[in-house]
């Protein structure tokens, strides 16, 4: 089982966001272009009835692999091949029954769902084209969360970057050849939605392959000279459902209530004076436009948190307060790392990004991007900080701070949406205040579980001053290149780009400078992914 082989977790983690880097470099290419086919209504329709999805997705895997990660991880680490393997066999039943329920609901009332929960009849192609989707990422995510429980990210990483390779040329063909045909603007946006089906049929392909080639056989040997007597069935089950319904209701509660920002901005904005019905919709779509940009960081720190949970769970299985204790504050600390000079870079840069990217949106998107910008800074703690009390056995906390959260949010919609000098730019200030409340919650539930704490200023104020110089850097660049360049009076993008990517070259040197500079990363954590030694000397790492 040589491919199989055990990572740690900055390693692994290391592998899935390398995977992360050709995700979005795809998914740029997929959703840029498929915004100006679409435009803000359009791909309005393309992410209302993400958003149902989403729903039920989160519903369906949410809690449920990260739970198997975790037993499959604690099984491995007490020699229990057998109870490894029973765990694996309950999760993959439980995970096809409740895919081919959501998938069932999807295929049978899509228009039904879209009145209910986004207000838009228009929607239900989108939803239609998305059922099966939900069954085949279940499924998948059975298989994905098996393996990372071994510690090997790397069959997740390949099946995500196949995924997303299929989607983007699934979803722009049809799109393309729908909109040369003149079909419907629902129809149009529910071909380019059908790639996520396509893709997600590609990845379960893969990564079936990947675990009949590379694990079956082995888990099969492993149990059967294994000593252990594994828990029963009903014990089992009621473990794997008690951890993942646990972890799934505090998803849940944010896919909901994003799904109640949806339904909330669609019933407000119409009847805001001076706006009306087809600018709400614009409104929306540049929205939804801007939130593609906004989860950019996290998804280069998603893999943090897949990581980290296997990581956490070992340790806290050996009974390893000090092990739980340094990858906590690892994972806290690579993750500011990473998305602290993404959050300012964006905050910053937010204009011409918007201009060079979406130049037919409303005008609003950059200052919707700006605000969004602050709160992905956010987004990104409080998902690492909710995998790590789920890994380390408290699952009940992230649930908690997420109701504050998302009560805070929706107050902030009420409050702000429906006021004329405000409108859609409440939106962007509730999503702030909902992930700030999160993330101070999830930091003093950590402070307060684990035996030996984290070192918060450490973890958070040294990324924190790098990233702010380096956010100054690439003000100051792009503002003297713009006026070089005469950006404003320029017929054409090109000036703007040239100025925007010098601006972002910039931020990139100081930014490295900066981290070395303040320590924010140390030899110990390059010393755990990929090459990390051989990079730390040549950035003079100590």
């Amino acid at each position: 089982m040589a491919e199989a082989k055990k990572q740690n977790f900055m390693y692994g983690a290391a592998i899935l966001a390398a995977g992360v880097v050709v995700m979005k470099i795809l998914g740029a290419i997929y959703k840029i272009p498929l915004q100006n086919i679409l435009g803000d209504t359009g791909y309005g329709y393309f992410f209302a009835a993400y958003s149902i999805y989403n729903v039920l997705l989160t519903i369906s895997t949410a809690g449920l692999p990260v739970a198997l990660s975790r037993m499959i991880s604690e099984a491995n680490t007490l020699r229990r091949p057998q109870q490894a393997r029973r765990t694996f066999r309950i999760a993959l039943v439980t995970l096809l029954v409740l895919g081919a329920a959501m998938s069932l609901l999807m295929f049978l009332f899509p228009t039904d769902m879209a009145i209910l929960m986004v207000h838009q009849p228009a929607v239900s192609q989108c939803v239609f084209a998305l059922s099966p989707a939900v069954l085949l990422v279940c499924l998948t995510s059975a298989f994905r969360g098996y393996i990372q429980g071994h510690g090997n990210m790397t069959p997740t990483t390949v099946s995500q970057v196949l995924e997303v390779l299929v989607k983007v040329i699934v979803g722009l063909a049809l799109a393309m050849w729908m909109t040369r045909r003149h079909m419907s603007l629902p129809l149009r946006s529910a071909g380019a939605i059908f790639g996520v089906s396509a893709g997600a049929l590609a990845a379960l392909a893969y990564i079936l392959f990947r675990y009949l080639r590379s694990y079956r056989a082995n888990a099969i040997a492993e149990a059967r000279e294994g000593f252990d007597r594994p828990d029963p069935v009903g014990a089992t089950l009621w473990q794997f459902v008690r951890v993942g319904a646990v972890i799934t209701l505090g998803a849940s509660v944010m896919s909901l209530i994003s799904l109640i920002d949806t339904n909330l901005i669609e019933r407000q904005l119409p009847h805001v004076p001076g706006i009306g019905p087809a600018l709400a919709n614009e409104l929306y779509g540049c929205y939804s436009a801007m939130q593609t940009l906004y989860n950019l960081p996290a998804s280069f720190v998603t893999p943090m948190t897949i990581s980290v949970v296997p990581a956490i769970a070992a340790a806290a299985a050996r009974r390893d307060a000090g092990e739980v204790g340094n990858i906590t504050e690892s994972g806290l600390r690579i993750s500011a790392v990473v998305a602290m000079p993404m959050g300012v870079g964006l905050g910053v840069l937010s204009r011409p990004i918007v201009r060079v990217l979406y130049p037919m949106t409303n005008p609003v998107g950059p200052a919707l991007l700006s605000a969004l910008s602050v709160a992905s800074i956010f987004v990104c703690i409080a998902l690492v900080t909710n995998a790590i009390l789920q890994a380390s056995g408290a699952e009940r906390l992230p649930v908690l701070s997420m109701i504050a959260g998302g009560a805070v949010k929706i107050g902030a919609n009420l409050m702000l949406v429906g006021r004329p000098e405000i409108n859609i730019m409440g939106a962007a200030i509730g999503t702030i205040a909902c992930y700030a409340v999160i993330c101070v919650m999830n930091c003093f539930f950590i402070y307060r579980r684990l035996e030996v704490k984290p070192n918060f200023a450490r973890a958070f104020l040294r990324p924190l001053l790098s990233a702010a110089v380096m956010g100054a850097a690439a003000w100051a660049v792009y503002g003297l290149l713009s006026r070089l360049l005469r950006v404003d009076f320029a017929p054409s993008r090109l000036p703007m780009l040239l100025a925007m990517c010098a601006a972002i070259g910039a931020a990139v040197v100081v930014y490295l400078v900066m981290v070395i500079v303040t320590s924010s990363v140390t030899m110990e954590d390059m010393k755990l992914i990929p090459k990390g030694e051989k990079i730390a000397k040549i950035l003079h790492i100590r």
